[in-house]
């Protein structure tokens, strides 16, 4: 009996550290295929949004082409799944994609229940309403009795329910399998409110047939801790995504840009030095080469530069930085030390 007992824990052991080598499977997979390939949204403005020749821009699609650069230094070793809200977990989980990194909310459930980790937050959002103006309201608790527009599968529709038995007021749900077809109904007339994250009001507000005819209400009903997810179990990979965000910031915190990162390698700052990998070898410590921060800087730029050209003043959803702004500027976003 007494080996019997051994024999099985040995199995059990071995089989725990075969199945920790085999999921630290990731990066090879992708140096192997020679691609990167990211989940993203099906249309997204300023997040992740395809043009009629397929070329892809927004906050999110920009973080996997940093990802791309880190490992091949050329950002554009990358393909671009699209996926709807309901298919992108599921997507992840099976191996379609490497990394999803589609406006998707950390949560609880989400880190234990499904299989996936979360490594970073590159947007904290929360939801919002949009109406239009001539409805006459100005908050969301005008809203008793509404119908409102919002997608299936999401934490969007959780939130709803929970706000308005909260404030115990009555609404009518007009759910759709996609945020094309939520947006496409509202914009129709099909209900009284669109209810998402308040980045993704202003993005679909740009698709209405009158944009000027709709207002955000002011109102913010959750916690969107919005970012990159991948498989559990992988360690090194989590590692990646989440150091190719936080390379990102303190590049940004530490004034280093597309435009001088060349000469920032020359820079006596023990903080840079470590950064761009003239000091240490902190890119080797993650699978990548000692210069992996330069090729994401240089390629695709740090964090305030992305933020500003996808979704900021300079862009066309003009989204103030506010919770996305530096800890050092009154912000949420804080790079951990590279140390």
């Amino acid at each position: 009996m007494k080996k019997a007992l051994v024999a099985i824990a040995f199995g059990l052991t071995a089989s725990v550290f075969a199945t920790g080598a085999s999921a630290q499977a990731t990066l090879n997979s992708v140096k192997q295929k020679g691609f990167l390939t990211c989940g993203s949204n099906t249309g997204l403005a300023g997040f992740g949004l395809p043009d009629a020749q397929g070329n892809w821009t927004g906050l999110d699609v920009d973080l996997c082409r940093a990802v791309a650069a880190a490992i091949f230094d050329d950002p554009t070793k990358i393909r671009f799944i699209p996926l709807a809200a309901k298919d992108r977990f599921t997507a992840l989980q099976s191996g379609e994609v490497d990394v999803l990194s589609r406006n998707s909310t950390m949560t609880m459930s989400r880190d234990t229940q499904l299989g996936l980790d979360f490594p970073a937050i590159n947007y904290f959002d929360g939801q919002g309403f949009m109406v239009r103006k001539k409805l006459g309201v100005s908050s969301a608790k005008e809203l008793n009795g509404a119908s409102i527009c919002t997608q299936q599968g999401t934490t969007t529709e959780l939130n709803l329910a929970d706000y308005f038995r909260a404030n115990n007021m009555k609404y009518e749900v007009v759910a759709f399998a996609t945020s094309d077809e939520t947006f496409k109904a509202y914009d129709a007339g099909r209900c009284d409110a669109f209810t998402t994250d308040a980045s993704g009001l202003y993005a679909e507000r740009l698709r209405a047939s009158a944009p000027d005819d709709h207002i955000v209400l002011p109102e913010i009903i959750s916690k969107e801790p919005l970012g990159p997810a991948v498989r559990h179990g992988d360690n090194q990979w989590g590692d990646i995504i989440r150091w190719t965000h936080m390379a990102m910031l303190n590049a940004e915190e530490l004034g280093v840009t597309k435009a001088n990162v060349d000469q920032m390698k020359t820079s006596d700052n023990p903080e840079i030095k470590r950064l761009l990998g003239t000091e240490g070898k902190y890119g080797e410590a993650i699978g990548l080469t000692n210069d992996w921060a330069v090729r994401i800087i240089k390629h695709v730029g740090n964090y305030g530069e992305v933020f500003e050209k996808n979704v900021g003043e300079g862009s066309k959803l003009k989204i103030k930085r506010g919770q996305n702004a530096l800890w050092t500027k009154g912000g949420l976003q804080y790079g951990i030390p590279v140390r």
